[in-house]
């Protein structure tokens, strides 16, 4: 009757009650993956950073400041502004384009449709770099969900807490599909940000106020050799370019594109912008603040070090076991599963869609009727689950590495395709593809292959999203300009979306 467990079990019981409601409103294929685009604002800005911030926001993001310090927190700064880019000028313009584009209902069928249906290699490539890249993402969202698990139950191994922590998650999304996810994804964020302002406040009180944290931070600064207080300190510019790059990743993950796409129209895009940037705003701030406030904490309690277990990503849970009653402790660490939760539900359904949309639909049963194809979506998100949870079994897996990895993935491969097919009318299938490609093969060049090398001969090494990003878009627009021009029919698609966007925006 551990009150931490009770609350633990009433969070897991909603979201699948969540998940049946969400069964009984779906209809057709359409709902199944994009929930007949009916979002309204507050959902559609909730569920983007829900399913944006996964387990890394409050296990990876804290646990990185608390080992280095402020040097860290140039991610958050990073994510913030191009977070903010990603609303002001995908969110409407890709919302429009889409319904004009043969109504997409996902990336690859859009990329697929803006270019006038030249060729299927568009969606065949563009679905398999998503399902390469997603299937490592699951598996960040799987790890961080059993170390929550281990560190409720003591005793628990790692492979029984990886399969509790992604039981739900699959349970929900595979009843409800997109509308599950995006109810649940607002409660999840509402969650989040409850443990994000108030946990950084606890620690405040527990140390005792601002200037007992200022000479804990700094004691512990002195002691371990490092200034945890500088953002500058302990890395370079090169360091913060890598580091700020994080935001390049929002212009192509297709999870959080899938938002602006179900949105019911433009005008609740315009709304949601200026929820979800605040939430955002809070939650980020709220994540640096557990791992700072950390280092003062346990450097004040060095004797309770221990209860992270020797790993520094655990400091979130640490903390909220540590300060909160049992009853509070266990709604606080229901956002951590909320995080995972969030994500990796989308991300199920998004591999799924770009697997029963793209390949089923598209290649091997164009015919095929919408119960079978929601069938179908269901037992994809099942196959990708069990894919992520092999990926994930090796139990000194980090979940920033794995979000790092498959975010710089999606940033580099997509993030200049889904840009300039939105702003540019001259841009050609070819370009796109070149993009697509470039981007894919040097993220994973550079992570694979050129910054280990670095690493070897003690040179500063760089976040592959950089490269990726630069040479997908020299890509693009090199090809395009050498390619055929655009068909008169899809430049005038694009001028007519173009013209509906501006209109209603």
């Amino acid at each position: 009757m551990n009150p931490m467990y009770i609350t633990f079990g009433i969070y897991l019981v909603a979201v699948l009650l969540i998940g049946l409601a969400a069964y009984f409103s779906t209809r057709n294929f359409d709902d199944y993956i994009l929930g007949g685009r009916s979002l309204g604002a507050f959902v559609t800005a909730m569920s983007a950073g829900a399913s944006d911030m996964s387990g890394w926001l409050l296990m990876g993001l804290p646990g990185a400041v608390y080992l280095s310090g402020m040097s860290e927190a140039w991610i958050a700064i990073g994510l913030t502004v191009g977070a903010y880019f990603n609303w002001l000028l995908v969110a409407g313009r890709l919302r429009v384009h889409t319904e004009f584009s043969n109504n997409a209902l996902t990336l690859p069928d859009y990329f697929y449709h803006r270019f006038g249906g030249q060729g299927r290699a568009m969606k065949v490539i563009s679905a398999i770099i998503i399902l390469f890249f997603f299937t490592i993402y699951c598996a960040s969202g799987i790890v961080a969900g059993a170390r929550l698990f281990q560190s409720l139950f003591e005793g628990m191994s790692y492979t029984t807490a990886m399969w509790l922590g992604a039981g739900a998650t699959i349970v929900y999304t595979f009843i409800g599909g997109f509308l599950a996810v995006s109810w649940t994804d607002t409660v999840q964020a509402t969650l989040m940000i409850f443990a994000l302002i108030l946990t950084p406040v606890m620690v405040l009180i527990a140390v005792g106020g601002a200037d007992q944290m200022s000479m804990a931070i700094q004691a512990a600064a002195t002691a371990n050799g490092k200034e945890y207080g500088s953002l500058l300190t302990g890395t370079t510019l090169l360091g913060i370019i890598s580091t700020a790059a994080w935001g390049l990743g929002y212009f192509g993950q297709p999870h959080i594109l899938a938002r602006f796409m179900a949105a019911d129209n433009v005008a609740s895009l315009k709304k949601a912008r200026r929820i979800g940037m605040t939430w955002m705003v809070v939650c980020l701030g709220g994540a640096v603040a557990v791992g700072y406030f950390g280092i003062a904490y346990f450097g004040a309690h060095p004797d309770k070090v221990s209860v992270m277990g020797g790993n520094h990503e655990r400091i979130f849970i640490a903390l909220s076991t540590l300060l909160f009653n049992p009853w509070i402790a266990g709604v606080i660490l229901s956002a951590i599963l909320a995080a995972v939760m969030s994500t990796l539900s989308c991300q199920l359904l998004v591999c799924s869609s770009a697997i029963t949309e793209d390949f089923y639909k598209g290649f091997l049963r164009p015919q095929a009727a919408q119960k079978e194809l929601v069938w179908v979506g269901r037992i994809m998100v099942l196959a990708i689950a069990v894919i992520a949870i092999l990926i994930a079994a090796n139990p000194e897996s980090k979940v920033l590495g794995l979000v790092s990895y498959a975010w710089a993935g999606f940033g580099g491969a997509f993030g200049p395709v889904v840009i300039l097919s939105l702003l540019w009318k001259r841009m050609t299938a070819t370009g796109a593809l070149a993009g697509m490609i470039s981007g894919a093969v040097v993220v994973v060049a550079w992570a694979e292959w050129v910054n280990p090398a670095l690493k070897a001969a003690n040179l500063p090494t760089m976040y592959e999203i950089v490269p990726g990003f630069i040479v997908a878009t020299l890509a693009v627009v090199v090809v395009s300009l050498l390619s055929k021009t655009p068909s008169t029919d899809v430049v005038q698609r694009f001028e007519q979306a173009d013209r509906v966007y501006r209109e209603t925006a």
